[in-house]
């Protein structure tokens, strides 16, 4: 399927966003995720349907000041 993750177009076999998290090799419960600009807590991701082109934000904490 084609998405589009952190403004990268990419090909996945993903269909959930938990499925995609694996695929990438993110650590679950260390990311954010939006889907679609809409926000998707850990909890629901496994739930959470892909389609074609959707758009996809993964985000890591930083460390800094």
């Amino acid at each position: 399927m084609r998405l589009e993750v952190n403004g990268t177009p990419q090909e996945l076999r993903a269909t959930t966003l938990s499925d995609l998290i694996d695929e990438l090799g993110y650590e679950a419960a260390c990311v954010a995720t939006a889907l679609n600009g809409h926000f998707v807590p850990l909890g629901l991701r496994g739930a959470t349907p892909l389609s074609e082109g959707a758009k996809v934000e993964v985000l890591a904490p930083m460390q800094g000041g």
